[in-house]
């Protein structure tokens, strides 16, 4: 499936982008939650599926961009699916997209790819899970990278955040930030282990059904 995303109008002060790249596999109302929270605190949100190189991944990364594709959507249209959306009745969030050529394995090559799309003057911004802290000492040129992106790391259900870990990644120039948002405690190896199609939204939902991405819940 081809896709092309919107580059956005950037306002001509204050350009805060925000990059979040995620396993999505499958993505969840957690992410969509996580997704909303950013669109309303930046001026652009960049999405993607990624595949991160300590975790192993079930499903291709051209069915998780897919899935991410239909959160996104939502998201920007949630009246779409009425009722059964988990964003039905919010106003839609439009400061967002999806940006599958983002997608790296070295984070610091997705921030040159995010310049090359933007230029020098956004305030690029990298959002990550509570669960990535400690690998992050094990990231490619991670003091270069620290030295182009702020961090935002979301607090995740199980992974407590440890001071002494934030300031080993400040002592290494890094500017560390929580985000002030309580996903859904949901994730995608519950869904994975589950199969409880409420973690996710309707039309992750039939694109699963569909492909018949996770057969072993149908081995009841």
């Amino acid at each position: 499936m081809n896709y092309s995303p919107l580059l956005p109008v950037l306002p001509k002060t204050n350009h805060r982008i925000a990059l979040f790249g995620t396993s999505a596999d499958p993505p969840t109302a957690g992410h969509q939650e996580i997704c909303c929270w950013l669109g309303q605190h930046y001026d652009w949100v960049a999405v993607w599926a990624s595949d991160n190189p300590f975790k192993s991944h079930q499903t291709p990364l051209a069915h998780r961009s897919t899935m991410l594709k239909l959160l996104l959507e939502d998201l920007r249209s949630p009246s779409k699916y009425g009722d059964g959306g988990f964003n039905s009745g919010s106003s839609p969030v439009l400061n967002i997209d999806l940006y599958q050529e983002l997608s790296s394995p070295r984070t610091l090559e997705t921030v040159t790819k995010a310049r090359q799309l933007w230029g020098e003057e956004p305030e690029l911004t990298l959002v990550i899970g509570a669960d990535l802290i400690s690998q992050l000492p094990r990231w490619y040129r991670l003091e270069d990278l620290l030295q182009q992106v702020q961090l935002l790391v979301i607090p995740r259900a199980g992974y407590p955040l440890e001071e002494q870990d934030l300031q080993e990644l400040k002592s290494l120039g890094g500017k560390v930030a929580i985000a002030h948002v309580h996903p859904p405690g949901v994730s995608s190896t519950d869904y994975r282990n589950s199969g409880d199609d409420r973690t996710i939204t309707p039309p992750v939902a039939a694109y699963i059904n569909q492909e018949n991405l996770y057969p072993c819940h149908n081995l009841a």
